[in-house]
């Protein structure tokens, strides 16, 4: 299962979605929107929105840092 989330160097829930993956040993693509220009537009198709961090977990996007989603997305109990 592929995980993308799209970040920017300022979010705290970025970094707090990123240590719950490492916790977990889930592997993921980062993607910082203040640098990369298609990946903001990327994210914002996905999501509807500018708002961060945007986590796209084989297909299914999540907005914000839903743990519980999260965990249940990646069937993490």
């Amino acid at each position: 299962m592929v995980v993308t989330i799209y970040t920017t160097p300022s979010c705290v829930y970025c970094k707090i979605a990123k240590e719950f993956f490492k916790e977990h040993d889930v592997e993921f693509e980062e993607k910082n929107v203040t640098e990369d220009d298609a990946a903001r537009d990327a994210m914002i198709q996905k999501s509807g929105q500018m708002g961060v961090p945007v986590i796209d977990i084989g297909g299914k996007v999540v907005v914000g840092f839903n743990e519980e989603k999260i965990a249940g997305l990646l069937g993490i109990s």
